[in-house]
């Protein structure tokens, strides 16, 4: 009994899509589908997508690197307002845009069983982080959401940061090489010090100086749930080291 399917190296494009689709309309044992690095497409997703509004078994679905843009994104997002089984969805390396991440956003307004949503480099800028974290004022189940290597910029970390201040789930963001910079920074430090789900902010790669590592400080100072602040590949510097290590040792 197969209940997990992994496919990658370019086999896979829109007409084995629509195969994969049919049968996993009617496989109950399946329960994680990994297609990394494919040539899927709009159209192979759109297959995929119809049949996740008639599977009740799968868990995982990993898109990442299959050229999947906005049309994808809308009917990955029309599907999830209907399935009630998978929890991950892995969609890095395509080109979703923020239209996309609209769609998708939307979505996560209405589905209650995603919980991991893996948007890495796809194209999002401040717009789009708007629209996720319009979402998560209003979603209760997503605890992991990546956005790695989108130029979200200060702006959009000052959204995420205003949905920091109300969110009660997510536990994890990955904002790795996203511009957010000393600013960003700054908003999403205030609200680290609300904030009482996130046990882990990934800021690697984000040109933060010791002004970003001492308002991170200082959120430490009052923060009791974050486990894992991952800060390499800034220029914090001695001062930043410094302000960090003196949080630390008030922060338990």
């Amino acid at each position: 009994t197969l209940t997990t399917l992994y496919v990658g190296g370019k086999q896979i494009g829109s007409v084995e899509a629509q195969h994969l689709a049919n049968a996993l309309q009617y496989n109950t044992i399946l329960t994680t589908l990994h297609l990394l690095n494919n040539e899927i497409g709009d159209i192979g997703v759109q297959h995929l997508a119809h049949a996740l509004q008639h599977n009740t078994t799968l868990t995982t679905l990993i898109l990442g690197v299959n050229e999947v843009g906005v049309l994808g994104a809308q009917h990955l997002a029309h599907a999830l307002q209907y399935n009630t089984t998978l929890t991950t969805l892995e969609l890095s390396v395509n080109s979703i845009g923020d239209v996309g991440a609209k769609s998708l956003s939307d979505a996560l307004q209405h589905n209650t069983t995603l919980t991991t949503l893996d948007l890495g480099k796809n194209e999002i800028e401040e717009v789009g982080a708007q629209y996720l974290a319009d979402a998560l004022q209003h979603n209760t189940t997503l605890t992991a959401l990546n956005l790695e290597a989108n130029s979200i910029g200060d702006v959009g970390a000052r959204y995420l940061a205003d949905a920091l201040q109300h969110n009660t789930t997510l536990a994890m963001l990955g904002l790795t090489d996203t511009s957010v910079g000393d600013v960003g920074t700054q908003y999403l430090a205030d609200a680290l010090e609300h904030n009482t789900a996130l046990t882990t902010l990934e800021l690697i790669k984000n040109e933060i100086t010791y002004v970003g590592a001492q308002h991170l400080a200082h959120a430490l100072q009052y923060n009791t749930t974050l486990t894992t602040l991952e800060l390499s590949v800034n220029s914090i510097g001695d001062v930043g080291a410094k302000s960090l290590s003196d949080a630390l040792q008030h922060n338990t």
